[in-house]
């Protein structure tokens, strides 16, 4: 008898700008982060603690197209800024979060809206909608060395050439260094842990053939053909 042997799983990483990969370990997802979306999501925009899901590290994905996913047929864009940490730990202080902060990206956290729909009604957790496979289409990412921490600048999403999505990081309900300082009272952070930090309003299905380009300022513009 052969003995089985089990394959070496790959490690998922993010291209990076200029040259090189990014390690991935996990993949935190703030949920209802920009006021608008909560809205048209149907929820209260007032602040309240911050909600995270998870998404799988090999969900990432960089090679430009999406395959439309089975068991769905309402599948919707949300663009959104990564945060790559380059070190972590437990109980980071706001004033400490950024020192944590690897480099910046633009990302796409593709959902099967008519399947989290269900879940939320029968309170079960989002997986089925949100951490399916390739559902995390992402740019390059961007060194804060080289690009800062951005704060505020454009967010935009296009389908086909028309404007889905916009707005600016500064409407983020929860900003970037107290998301890291919150999910570190929760998780013990690491390097290689991603944060997708929340998505404007104006989300919506997209279709095979469809061509979406996700941008924000300073950080290149994401193209995505869906398959």
């Amino acid at each position: 008898m052969t003995d089985f042997v089990i394959p070496a799983p790959q490690t998922p990483s993010i291209p990076v700008s200029g040259g090189g990969s990014f390690p991935v370990r996990r993949v935190y997802c703030i949920g209802r982060n920009y006021a608008a979306h909560a809205v048209e999501m149907g929820h209260d925009p007032d602040r309240e603690p911050p909600f995270f899901f998870q998404k799988n590290p090999n969900n990432l994905d960089s090679t430009g197209e999406f395959p439309y996913p089975p068991h769905s047929q309402d599948v919707h864009h949300e663009v959104e800024l990564v945060v790559a940490l380059k070190s972590g730990g437990s109980n980071i202080a706001i004033a400490d979060a950024l020192n944590h902060v690897w480099g910046y990206a633009v990302s796409l956290d593709m959902t099967r809206r008519d399947l989290q729909g269900e879940a939320k009604k029968q309170g079960r957790p989002w997986e089925i909608g949100k951490a399916f496979e390739r559902s995390g289409p992402v740019g390059p990412l961007y060194p804060a060395s080289q690009v800062g921490h951005p704060d505020q600048g454009r967010i935009e999403l296009k389908v086909n050439g028309a404007v889905r999505q916009e707005g600016d990081l500064n409407q983020m309900i929860w900003k970037v260094p107290e998301m890291i300082s919150y999910l570190s009272e929760y998780f013990e952070l690491q390097a290689g842990d991603v944060i997708m930090a929340g998505t404007p309003s104006g989300v919506g299905a997209v279709v095979r053939g469809d061509t979406m380009e996700a941008a924000i300022d300073g950080l290149g513009t994401l193209v995505v053909k869906v398959v």
